[in-house]
C-alpha cells in the first residue's frame, strides 16, 4: 500500500495523466500506469535486495525518464513533505493572521541537566 495516487484529466479530447508524486508532469496510462507500480516496487522494504524488483523498477523508471535513485528522491520529498503538513496541523501553537503568518512557530530547546 502507498499513500500517492494517479488521476486523469483531459486536455483537448486528449487523456493525461498525473501521479501525486509527479504532479508537473502530463503522462500517457502506460506511464502513470509505470509510475504507480514504481512506487510500489519502492516502498516494499520485503524486496529491496531483490535483483529481480531491481531490474523492474529500472524499467518503470525509464518509462518516466527517470532513474530509479531519482524516483527514490522524489518519492522521499513527498513523504516528507506529507509529514510536514501532517505535523503543522496538529502543532498547538500557530499563529494565524496576514501573509506570513500561518507558519508554525519554532519551540526553544529545552535545556536540562
Amino acid at each position: 500500500m502507498t499513500p500517492e495516487s494517479a488521476r486523469r484529466t483531459t486536455r483537448s479530447d486528449e487523456e493525461v495523466w498525473r501521479l501525486s508524486w509527479l504532479p508537473d508532469r502530463e503522462l500517457t496510462r502506460d506511464q502513470a500506469l509505470a509510475g504507480m507500480e514504481l512506487d510500489e516496487m519502492l516502498s516494499d522494504l520485503a524486496r529491496v535486495h531483490d535483483p529481480a524488483l531491481h531490474a523492474a523498477a529500472e524499467i518503470r523508471a525509464a518509462a518516466l525518464g527517470l532513474t530509479v535513485e531519482q524516483a527514490l528522491i522524489l518519492l522521499a520529498t513527498q513523504i516528507l513533505g506529507r509529514m510536514n503538513d501532517e505535523r503543522d496541523e496538529q502543532s498547538p501553537r500557530r499563529r494565524a493572521g496576514g501573509p506570513g503568518f500561518g507558519r508554525r512557530v519554532i519551540e526553544p530547546p529545552r535545556v536540562r541537566g
